[in-house]
């Protein structure tokens, strides 16, 4: 028996008095009403494919709807500062305004140095209808040929812009504007109204404007100041409409750029250079440099090296003439430095004014230092007023063994030498001083006149300087001070409060106004004697050093002259070195000979010009005997210790 639940199950099924019973039992086979059942069963199962297929396509429409909302998603806030900017590129166009560059001066407010505004007409072709026509307006405006300007604009190959007159007038812009397809372009072009006469100071700059050499690439961010633009609408042939408003786009004024005022003074920087010029070219030297400076502060007045160049044709210049020998050679210097070895000994106790020393009559030769010679003969007890006097190499010799390595190390480096100076310039170099460790036995006897250590012209200058201002330290520089385009100045002066002494206040006045002064009287140095100042000063004639190995090249000098007046108050100090002089010409390659001529003319014509009033100048009278050697008095003991 079936439960009426599995009864059911097995349907369809109709009640007869009350009780179910299968359909089928009632319907004969092939009945209309069973083949109607049959049909409809068979259109269910239609209706299910049907209602699947719309079920995946509606997914499918969903799943595209979904991703092009994704896709506006990601274009609309993912990527709108992209489309932004490329929208804002193509409706803007941009007006470069370059900022004029600082004028560089001298002392006096003289220029060196200054950007003068040019301006270019161009064409843009493209938006030309008629060249032929637009080249008749033109021609009679810009002073040009028809068929010439006609040419420019139907060959170019840029169809937006294409130059057709450069240093154009300002009549020649303001007619050229009325011409349609007509533009002015504004650029800055540097001038250097005195040529050759501060090249290796001022520099020169490049086509874009910057700084290559000297004040020009040292200050380049000062002097090129900050750039600007002007925004604007434009239509479809990118031709403007109108200004953006304000605060949509900065529409600002370009930032000019500094002036610089250096402590060149172009008077004395000229006949410096004309004085040094003769003599390199008549004894036909490889190179000659000549600084000028106040002792006192430390400004440089005059600094040349000669060959030199013309800033305005630097781009077909042989780049080795761009190099300020004052500061990138390096060299032995010779018996110049043999002063400043006499203060530090003097400073030191380690000899004094009045003892002797036995320069061994022209021959000194001992264990581990090899032999010693003079120059042309020899000398016997000197004191060490007279060693200077006769640049004595065995006297100074004596002096550094008497000082020790240390105490001579110690010294030099108080006085500058092995580092760098520190002046407003590029490419300083930094000498050579090594440290006594890496001496060898030689060392100590051949660093006192100025051999095995090796310095740059303006160490020299710095040493003689801290001399001439009572041993007090002195930071040359050349940059006076620095004027902002708003009218700020700004003092790039080193601070003149010094703390201490190189050397004591009496050592360095002995060296100068006793020493020094007989070296321009009696000694070495009497080409560079003056009328009406008292003249100090050492000479030196160092050989040059072979490039690439021990030992020195065959005739080949640097001769050398350190001086400054007057000698009881300083103003001015002059450093003179010819590099190789031609020996072959028989006139002579000391530093007395070639450079001291040239030093005694630059300090002339610089105390005169700087109104210095005259002082009687020393001359030994005639007939009369020299005074006596001051002697020293065991006895006294104020003496027995005397530096």
């Amino acid at each position: 028996m079936l439960t009426l639940a599995q009864a059911w199950r097995r349907g369809p099924w109709v009640l007869f008095d009350g009780v179910p019973r299968s359909t089928e039992q009632y319907m004969p086979s092939g009945s209309p009403d069973k083949d109607v059942r049959d049909g409809t069963m068979t259109s269910a199962g239609g209706g299910r494919r049907e209602l699947t297929v719309i079920v995946v396509c509606m997914s499918l429409v969903i799943v595209a709807f979904v991703a092009l909302a994704g896709r506006c998603f990601y274009l609309q806030y993912t990527l709108a500062d992209h489309y932004a900017e490329k929208c804002m590129t193509q409706q803007l166009s941009y007006l470069p305004l370059e900022p004029q560059r600082g004028a560089i001066v001298d002392c006096r407010g003289r220029v060196l140095a200054a950007s003068d505004q040019i301006r270019t007409i161009f064409a843009e072709p493209r938006v030309i209808k008629e060249p032929k026509e637009t080249s008749t307006r033109l021609a009679p405006i810009l002073d040009m040929g028809a068929h010439e300007i006609c040419k420019l604009i139907v060959d170019s190959n840029n169809p937006g812009f294409v130059v057709i007159k450069r240093n154009a007038t300002v009549t020649e812009c303001d007619g050229a504007k009325k011409v349609p397809g007509m533009g002015i372009h504004y650029d800055w072009r540097r001038n250097y109204p005195m040529g050759r006469l501060a090249s290796h100071i001022v520099g020169f700059t490049s086509a874009d404007n910057k700084g290559l050499a000297g004040v020009e690439y040292t200050f380049d961010r000062e002097l090129r100041g900050r750039g600007a633009k002007n925004t604007f609408f434009v239509d479809v042939h990118r031709r403007p409409l109108a200004f953006c408003l304000q605060g949509e786009q900065d529409n600002e004024e370009p930032m000019h750029g500094s002036g610089i005022i250096l402590t060149l003074d172009a008077t004395i920087q000229q006949f410096t250079r004309e004085v040094l010029l003769s003599q390199y070219k008549e004894y036909q030297a490889e190179a000659a440099m000549a600084v000028v400076a106040d002792p006192q502060t430390g400004a440089i007045l005059a600094m040349v090296t000669v060959p030199d160049f013309d800033p305005d044709e630097a781009r077909r210049t042989d780049p080795r003439f761009f190099a300020n020998r004052m500061l990138i050679d390096q060299f032995e210097p010779g018996s110049v430095i043999k002063p400043v070895v006499a203060a530090i000994a003097l400073d030191t106790g380690a000899v004094n004014r009045f003892e002797t020393i036995f320069c061994e009559n022209g021959h000194y030769h001992g264990k581990g230092f090899g032999t010693i010679g003079e120059y042309k003969q020899g000398f016997g007890d000197l004191t060490l007023r007279e060693i200077l006097l006769n640049s004595s190499n065995i006297g100074m010799a004596k002096v550094g063994q008497r000082l020790g390595a240390a105490r001579l190390y110690e010294g030099l480096t108080l006085f500058g030498f092995g580092k760098k100076v520190g002046v407003e310039l590029p490419g300083e170099a930094e000498g050579l001083l090594q440290s006594p460790g890496e001496w060898t036995g030689y060392s100590l006897t051949r660093i006192p006149f100025g051999q095995e250590i090796s310095v740059t012209g303006i160490q020299m200058l710095r040493a003689f300087c801290m001399l001439a201002n009572g041993g007090r330290l002195v930071h040359p520089y050349i940059v006076k001070a620095m004027v902002a385009s708003d009218g700020t100045v700004v003092d790039m002066r080193p601070s003149l409060l010094r703390v201490g002494y190189v050397i004591k206040p009496e050592v360095a006045k002995w060296v100068i106004n006793e020493a020094l002064t007989s070296v321009i009287e009696e000694g070495t140095g009497k080409k560079a004697k003056l009328a009406k100042w008292r003249v100090f000063g050492k000479t030196g004639t160092a050989q040059l050093a072979q490039p690439n190995g021990p030992g020195y090249q065959e005739n080949a000098y640097i001769a050398s002259f350190l001086a400054g007046a007057p000698a009881d108050d300083p103003r001015v100090v002059v450093l003179v070195s010819i590099r190789r002089p031609n020996v072959k010409l028989h006139k002579g390659y000391t530093g007395g000979t070639v450079a001291a001529p040239v030093a005694a003319a630059i300090l002339e014509k610089t105390l005169t010009y700087l109104e210095v009033p005259p002082q009687k100048s020393y001359r030994e009278p005639k007939g009369k005997p020299a005074p006596p050697r001051p002697q020293a008095r065991p006895s006294d003991p104020e003496q027995e210790h005397s530096w």
